[in-house]
């Protein structure tokens, strides 16, 4: 009996759930949801609030399908990993044909949500969002280029668009505000990461920057994407999208993002590496729940 077969129902489905990377998606329908309250002024009608539900679906279902065949196509480098060597694709709990199968289906499925009950707009700029992230980033650009994480990351930055666009129909400039704000945030989120695993990278043979440019440079990246960042922070202000509530928690929260990435140039340690990537997951969560306070109270 293989390990695949000799595992409960239970066990199989936690299985299956673990491939969705459930906490990663979480972070993505959060923020899908940001562009969809910001979309709609005051507070939703229930038609609206039924119509962002069916879009968190769609949009859960697709960006767990993405994750799944993430999972699939880097199953060999992950087992080389400590950090997911534990993946069921990775310790060989799954085959390459249920992973393959079950990101299909949660795809199609997703798909058919947000076409048939959103609307095609947010069904076609999700399944790029996912084709950008399984296919051009997890095939293409990882094992390429060390600018991986940049390029790819504006896959990881379409989620306040989708939103947007599952409510609006469109995709306005607010929107693109909030992709800019995600798409710079991921390159100092990620390399804080990277500069604490850097073995694991260099086992794996993946191109991350702390290997191919080293920790100095790497460190230097991150303080500079963070100085970037808070400008890029303040534009629901000056856009007019938020008031000083948003702007007050944009300054402190880029600001606290700023020193981690300072005293992460100046001296390095992993232990303040991992405080950095930490921050930024702090920094990321509270400037978006900040624009939902700011959103209902102002």
């Amino acid at each position: 009996m293989t390990a695949a077969t000799a595992v409960s129902p239970a066990s199989r489905i936690s299985q299956f759930y673990a491939l969705t990377k459930p906490r990663v998606v979480q972070l993505i329908v959060f923020c899908a949801l940001i562009g969809m309250v910001l979309a709609v002024p005051g507070w939703p009608s229930w038609p609206e609030l039924r119509l962002a539900l069916l879009a968190s679906l769609g949009i859960w279902l697709v960006a767990g399908a993405a994750a799944a065949f993430n999972c699939l196509v880097e199953k060999s480098i992950d087992a080389k990993m400590k950090r997911t060597a534990w993946r069921p694709t990775a310790k060989g709990e799954l085959s390459d044909r249920e992973a393959l199968v079950f990101s299909g289906l949660l795809c199609a499925l997703g798909s058919a949500v947000l076409f048939f009950w959103v609307n095609p707009l947010t069904m076609w700029l999700t399944f790029a969002t996912f084709v950008g992230y399984a296919v051009v980033y997890t095939v293409i650009l990882k094992p390429l280029t060390p600018q991986n994480i940049v390029i790819g990351g504006a896959s990881g930055a379409m989620p306040p668009v989708l939103g947007w666009a599952a409510m609006t129909g469109e995709v306005g400039p607010e929107a693109l505000i909030l992709f800019l704000i995600i798409f710079l945030w991921t390159p100092p989120h990620f390399w804080a990461l990277a500069l604490y695993r850097v073995e694991d990278y260099r086992q794996s043979g993946l191109p991350m920057l702390p290997v191919t440019h080293g920790n100095e440079f790497t460190r230097l990246q991150v303080l500079l994407y963070t100085l970037v960042l808070f400008a890029a922070c303040l534009m629901p202000f000056a856009y007019g999208m938020s008031s000083w509530l948003y702007l007050a928690a944009a300054v402190g929260l880029s600001g606290g993002f700023i020193a981690h990435a300072f005293k992460l140039w100046r001296s390095y340690s992993d232990a303040l590496a991992r405080k950095t990537f930490r921050f930024s997951l702090i920094h990321l969560s509270g400037l978006f729940a900040a624009l939902l306070v700011d959103h209902y109270l102002f």
